[in-house]
């Protein structure tokens, strides 16, 4: 048996791009799920739980492989030089690219970030957003930079190695969780694909000129934006996050009363594969809430 079982992959060309995305479910809302920025990090490996759930509520789940990660194309032309923007603007591409008119998003912590931006860039196409445990908020919150923008990769030192990768991936998880093989597996073999290592390299090379120029830093930060965005959303963060800890959670949602914040017992840095019962459950009942209502309505 494989643990990448419930939900299917396809590409689809996104403004030029030949984008990987795992998916499930064929009738239903539009969701977006998101993932972070660690090594070999794809659709597959961070939604592989919530995938076949959503799908199992009536949702259509879409995990994109975003840029410079998973198995989306990492040619010279899809790399993310402008940085998180440009992850931003692919996922863009991508929805349009699938004729999805109104969607949700889930995001997970550099995800929930590019989930955040998205909303804000076009609060037409999104109904709800779901946020998980994510440092990169909390650093667009600032209106400088607390200190130098570094790429995600450079500071957990990760040098494409499987050894590197799988410290880091036993650092992302509580000591509970036991960590598939097969799992380990792909994200190496993802963050080893031709163009993955130029492709994040370039990404790192426009976090240097964000250090640099604070016009850049501006179009990053959401300070003022994300506080005023009218999109229901959740912020869910594990009680045991080694990477974002839950201190900083705590400093975020003092930051942002619009959105509710919940917070979840053994459970690291990615919540929906720590605790996908609890975390499907929280996610299914927060994106269905209107849709029951106006069932019940009737």
């Amino acid at each position: 048996m494989t643990i990448f079982e419930g939900f299917h992959n396809s590409y689809v060309l996104a403004n030029g791009v030949r984008t990987h995305y795992s998916w499930a479910g064929t009738e239903g809302p539009a969701v977006i799920l998101l993932h972070g920025a660690g090594p070999g990090a794809c659709g597959a490996a961070g939604w592989r739980h919530m995938l076949p759930a959503l799908a199992e509520a009536g949702f259509r789940a879409y995990a994109v492989d975003q840029l410079s990660m998973g198995f989306t194309d990492a040619r010279p032309h899809a790399w993310p030089v402008n940085g998180h923007q440009s992850l931003v603007d692919h996922v863009h591409d991508f929805i349009e690219a699938l004729c999805l008119d109104e969607v949700s998003l889930i995001g997970n912590s550099q995800g929930a970030y590019v989930a955040a931006k998205y909303a804000i860039d076009h609060p037409e196409k999104v109904d709800k957003v779901v946020y998980i445990g994510s440092n990169t908020i909390y650093q667009a919150m600032q209106e400088v930079p607390e200190r130098k923008m570094r790429s995600f990769l450079d500071v957990i030192g990760y040098d494409y190695t499987e050894e590197s990768l799988r410290k880091f991936m036993y650092r992302n998880s509580t000591d509970e969780v036991s960590i598939p093989e097969e799992l380990i597996q792909l994200r190496h073999r993802a963050a080893t694909s031709p163009g993955i290592k130029e492709s994040n390299e370039a990404f790192a090379a426009y976090l240097e000129k964000m250090n640099e120029q604070p016009k850049l830093w501006d179009r990053y930060c959401i300070k003022d934006s994300l506080p005023k965005l009218k999109i229901p959303g959740i912020f869910i963060w594990g009680n045991q996050d080694a990477v974002a800890p839950v201190e900083t959670g705590y400093k975020l949602e003092k930051l942002l009363p619009n959105i509710e914040f919940k917070y979840i017992d053994n459970c690291g840095h990615q919540a929906q594969t720590d605790q996908p019962e609890i975390v499907n459950n929280l996610v299914t009942e927060f994106l269905a809430a209107e849709k029951n209502q106006a069932v019940a309505a009737q």
